[in-house]
């Protein structure tokens, strides 16, 4: 396996700490959602990760495909579950394709959840829910 990239990132305080990358592009301070304003937290990190990742990889798809369409928009719900045996996530991808058919968003859909680094990650691991739409 050939490594691309390797992303740094220290976290201090957990939950109500600080994380900052390697390179101090990354430097936020972390809190509880709804504690303290203008903080973030992990499963905003993680859901702007997997909306990210998930879009570049239906646009690679596409662009393998020679699909052409007029943008896509990944919006991740990343949800803390918690239950007799702790806690867990859940995620929810709402995925806009503009001008193509129903049946070609669904495709690019499916086939970019079986090539996203983050899907292949979690893949039977979380349950992922994805909804596609078309524009």
């Amino acid at each position: 396996m050939k490594e691309l990239f390797t992303a740094t990132v220290t976290a201090t305080g957990g939950r109500e700490g600080r994380i900052r990358s390697e390179d101090g592009v990354l430097d936020l301070a972390l809190a509880m959602p709804g504690e303290k304003k203008d903080t973030t937290n992990p499963e905003q990190l993680f859901a702007a990760g997997y909306a990210a990742c998930f879009d570049s990889a239906l646009n690679l798809v596409a662009s393998k495909e020679k699909i052409e369409h007029g943008g896509s928009e990944v919006t991740a719900h990343v949800t803390l579950n918690q239950d007799e045996d702790g806690y867990s996530l859940s995620v929810k991808l709402d995925v806009l394709v503009h001008d193509v058919e129903p049946d070609v968003a669904r495709k690019l859909v499916e086939t970019a959840h079986k090539v996203c680094p983050y899907s292949r990650a979690i893949q039977g691991n979380i349950t992922v829910d994805v909804d596609e739409r078309t524009a």
